[in-house]
């Protein structure tokens, strides 16, 4: 029948690697399957070469012919050509046939494989207060892979491609080394060879254009648009503009805004706006006024009430003169402006001046030293003190006590620590 019979080899490692014995049915062939499979799937992290293992396994055991040959002469017998040849099915097309294409979002077969999504590209866009406050436009020119127009993403000129034996059409590669006795660490990375594909494509056939890379370098030009009233972080996105790849969904491209600090506007709160103006105390005290140059260049006259007097470090507001609200831009909020009163130099009034002075402000307190009080006391002499010098002696002072308090610790450690006995 056969010419010749074969010398008999190795007949059970097929329901092994299964998990059943020989005398399993079809239904149990199939379940054992299906539950190892899945487990072992490269998409789920498994083992590659165990999924293909299984895969060989029950494309045997669950062919009639097939396994009765198994039984009776071993594997040798089926690689030697009987019962129709000894060559397998790609594995991932025997477990799509049980679970359909793509169970798992991927896999080694192209055909009814679930896509991918591609990485989002992220910018950072510097924008201006001015430009924030106002609105604006910028066009941008980015560089990104684009499916090869002229083999349409196959990377050959007629789509001609074979498996990647390095990685067994997988894309992933598993490498295993020992770190430690009886312990062995398992690694899954990119297949090399193929770069992830699975496929290999001959130097012959390779697309001229693209060279086999299945994609192209492109030039595209965006033009963002930053509506009036955006923040800083906000994102602007472009929906499928990212690096186009075969079989992928392309990913967005995505751009931060990233506000530039202004020299003298301060976005606080939302939409409010903050400022600093220095006034003279003559200003402070006896009324002022002054043009303030807005971000949309705008002059706005700023002035104090009749009578007014205004104290240092006060704040006044204006409303509707802040930021534009996002998403309406017909409304603004605060324009929040803080007084600082600059006081004149030392000896700039002579005795005369501060009488005058003296007549027409409030009164000083009622308390007056007598004579008699004048002459118990001690005559002194005021100097100046800085900030920086009253900062420093702060922080020596806090130094010193850090130093006692880590001393009284010290302390405390070497006394004797005493017990009570229990009676």
């Amino acid at each position: 029948m056969f010419g010749r019979v074969p010398k008999k080899s190795d007949n059970t490692n097929f329901y092994e690697v299964l998990g059943v014995p020989k005398s399993a049915s079809q239904d149990e062939l199939k379940k054992a399957y299906k539950k190892a499979a899945i487990k072992n799937h490269p998409d789920k992290g498994g083992d590659p070469e165990k999924f293909k293992e299984l895969a060989h396994a029950y494309e045997v055991l669950s062919d009639p012919e097939k396994r009765e040959i198994y039984d009776q002469y071993g594997e040798d017998a089926l690689k030697e050509g009987m019962g129709g040849g000894g060559s397998s099915h790609n594995p991932f097309d025997i477990f799509e046939s049980f679970f359909g294409g793509g169970a798992f979002g991927g896999g080694g077969s192209s055909r009814g494989r679930r896509q991918k999504r591609g990485e989002d590209v992220v910018h950072a866009l510097k924008v201006s207060l001015e430009e924030l406050y106002n609105g604006t436009t910028k066009k941008l020119s980015l560089s990104r892979n684009a499916i090869c127009s002229k083999c349409k993403g196959k990377g050959s000129k007629s789509g001609a491609s074979s498996r990647c034996y390095g990685c067994q059409g997988t894309g992933m590669k598993i490498t295993t080394r020992q770190i430690g006795l009886g312990m062995i660490q398992q690694m899954q990375h990119v297949c090399p060879e193929c770069r992830g594909s699975g496929e290999m494509i001959s130097d012959r056939d390779r697309c001229p254009q693209c060279k086999g890379n299945k994609v192209t370098q492109e030039k595209k030009v965006l033009e963002v648009h930053i509506e009036k009233g955006m923040r800083d972080g906000q994102k602007i996105t472009f929906e499928g503009q990212a690096d186009e790849a075969p079989d992928t969904i392309t990913g967005d491209i995505v751009f931060v805004l990233e506000q530039k600090k202004h020299p003298k506007f301060d976005r606080r709160f939302g939409d409010d706006l903050y400022v600093d103006h220095n006034l003279s105390l003559t200003e402070a005290l006896c009324g002022f006024q002054f043009a303030l140059t807005h971000l949309d260049g705008r002059q706005l006259l700023i002035k104090s009430n009749p009578g007014e007097v205004v104290k240092p470090g006060q704040y006044k507001a204006i409303n509707d003169e802040g930021m534009p609200h996002h998403q309406r831009p017909f409304m603004k909020g605060k324009l929040v402006i803080q007084f600082h009163v600059i006081f004149p130099e030392s000896g700039v009034f002579s005795p005369e001046q501060c009488r005058k002075i003296e007549s027409v402000l409030p009164m000083r307190p009622s308390k007056h030293l007598t004579d008699m009080e004048l002459d118990d006391c001690e005559e002194t002499t005021l100097h100046d003190v800085s900030a920086e010098e009253v900062k420093r002696r702060k922080e020596q002072r806090q130094h010193r006590h850090r130093e006692a308090y880590d001393e009284d610790d010290d302390d405390d450690e070497s006394a004797p620590r005493v017990q009570c006995a229990q009676q």
